[in-house]
């Protein structure tokens, strides 16, 4: 007689024999194969309830572990050095040395420049033919609706007056004012750029000698061209060779000037419009520039066509 297995280490369902033949034999009749399966079960249940709670447990011990050495190792770190008035200044040192900054006059060149035009006077000439440009000299933009400062002198007979823009606008222009005591002339342009700049203008009131100026302006038609010095004097005084005036309360400076230039501004290092270039002094009929040029103060200047800013 075959002895049946009573517990099976496999848990794949018994073959058709062994089935047929607990159902048959007297032997197996009494055995009940769901009890011998029924502890295992049991106990799986319970691992299956318990794993849950298990797993819970440690994660939070696993998260806890984590964050004491994250701590650890912040407090271990060394605490930021903190930034000193001494670092600023030597960052700042390095800076200037990397990258230059501009100089003061080129600051006052790229200010002023968009208020900058070359004025023409057009005539006859002495060919006989019309619309000769009979002299050039310089303006500058005082109101943005095209009012433009420059020199009597240089308009002064022409038939037609132009006015040539930084951005390369050209345009006709009227005389508006006058002041021959001063050699101030007002021009309006009928056509303007439509981001016309004004000059800033500046009271004299604190200049001194030694101050640094730039002249800003068309020399021999040559421009714009800038040229920078100091002021040398103030109130000073100057007969044109041209229109035999004196003008009086002058600003006297270095800055080279020549024929061109006139009717040009005469800025601070700050771009800062103080004067209106009216003349050089020579001693010869040369009109070339030998260090002392004049200047109109802006207060006459800007009377001349009504403003008061100071």
């Amino acid at each position: 007689m075959r002895r049946v297995t009573l517990y099976s280490s496999s848990r794949r369902a018994p073959a058709p024999e062994a089935a047929a033949s607990r159902t048959d034999g007297k032997e197996g009749a009494d055995v009940a194969p769901v009890a011998a399966d029924a502890a295992p079960a049991a106990s799986v249940a319970m691992r299956s309830r318990l794993m849950p709670g298990r797993r819970a447990l440690l994660f939070v011990a696993g998260a806890a572990v984590v964050l004491a050495l994250g701590g650890a190792y912040i407090a271990a770190q060394p605490a930021p050095r903190r930034i000193t008035q001494q670092d600023i200044e030597d960052a700042v040192q390095k800076a200037l040395e990397t990258v230059p900054l501009p100089s003061q006059a080129t600051r006052a060149y790229e200010i002023i420049r968009p208020s900058v035009v070359r004025v023409r006077g057009f005539g006859t000439g002495r060919d006989g033919i019309e619309n000769t440009e009979t002299g050039v000299g310089t303006g500058v933009v005082i109101v943005d609706s095209g009012l433009i400062l420059t020199n009597l002198h240089v308009v002064a007979g022409a038939e037609r007056i132009g006015v040539v823009f930084f951005d390369g606008l050209e345009s006709d222009a009227e005389v508006v004012g006058i002041q021959p005591e001063h050699d101030l002339a007002v021009i309006k342009a009928k056509e303007i750029p439509d981001d016309l700049v004004a000059a800033t203008l500046r009271s004299t009131a604190g200049l001194a000698p030694g101050d640094q100026v730039v002249a800003v302006g068309f020399p021999f038609g040559i421009g714009p061209s800038a040229s920078a010095g100091i002021i040398s004097g103030l109130a000073r005084e100057h007969q044109s060779p041209r229109g035999k005036r004196l003008i009086t309360n002058l600003i006297q400076f270095d800055a080279a000037a020549n024929p061109g230039n006139s009717g040009g501004p005469l800025v601070t290092a700050e771009g800062e419009v103080i004067g209106i270039v009216t003349g050089i002094l020579n001693p010869n009929e040369q009109r070339t520039f030998i260090g002392i040029g004049f200047a109109v103060p802006i207060e006459s200047a800007a009377a001349g066509v009504g403003l008061s800013p100071f």
